[in-house]
């Protein structure tokens, strides 16, 4: 089943044409991983999909998204609604200067969405999503920013599993990571998808093939390839694609 589905889109930054009409169907509960070299278009890409290019000036949009049954390009749609249905994790973990109940905590009240008796319980199912319950249910008073990088990289999904997201965004990750917490979030995101549809945007290309059920190549703002990511990786069908996997381009 389609979670996402991306018909003829183009972005243009000013006059630079970053997306070059894109078409995809992203699968319900899979991990999608974008690859390429820098520049080509993979974190624009992300961006679209809960309209964050939109507070860059200059940027123009065409083509339509397609999410439950609504087209997120049109003018009319709700971004606040949207970006709770599509949350993003950045490259850097971006914990707010507040405790980690408070981190929690944070989205739910800017969208309404909680009753004071209901906190407790959905800060402690959402710690339990990350695998951080057992360590921080004695320190949920401490200040986030005294967190581990990985700990914090949990907590930034935590905070978004909060109000329960339809699709998550990832941003490389875990490149702010050593390889141990690497590892480790890498583990997370595979039993995340239980419960979410995801998408990556990673450089590692290791990790794309680790984690990913379908992997999506960009060059240059085109999608040169698209399809199940054992596929991609072992049976490339075009040879720009077969060229950056084994090193010969990018």
């Amino acid at each position: 089943m389609n979670a996402i589905t991306v018909e003829k889109l183009n972005l243009w930054y000013t006059n630079f044409h970053a997306l070059i009409d894109i078409d995809m169907k992203i699968q319900q509960n899979k991990i999608t991983s974008m690859i390429g070299p820098s520049g080509c278009g993979k974190s624009t890409f992300l961006r679209v999909l809960n309209r964050m290019n939109d507070l860059i000036e200059g940027v123009k949009t065409e083509g339509k998204i397609f999410l439950d049954g609504e087209n997120i390009l049109d003018k009319n749609i709700d971004l606040v609604t949207l970006r709770k249905k599509v949350g993003m994790v950045f490259q850097r973990p971006n914990p707010f200067p507040l405790s980690v109940y408070k981190n929690i905590t944070f989205g739910l009240e800017i969208h309404n969405m909680y009753s004071e008796d209901l906190l407790d319980s959905i800060v402690e199912n959402s710690l339990k999503d990350v695998l951080l319950w057992d360590v921080l249910k004695d320190k949920l008073k401490m200040s986030a920013l005294e967190l581990s990088l990985e700990q914090q990289q949990r907590l930034c999904i935590a905070r978004l599993v909060a109000v329960k997201p339809e699709i998550l965004l990832m941003d490389e990750p875990c490149s702010a990571l050593d390889p141990v917490s690497t590892a480790r979030i890498e583990e997370l995101i595979v039993e995340l998808k239980k419960n979410y549809t995801i998408i990556i945007v990673t450089h590692n290309m290791q990790q794309a093939a680790r984690v990913s059920d379908y992997a999506a190549y960009f060059l240059l703002g085109e999608l040169i390839e698209f399809g199940e990511t054992e596929q991609i990786f072992t049976n490339p069908k075009d040879k720009k694609t077969e060229d950056y996997l084994t090193g010969r381009f990018g």
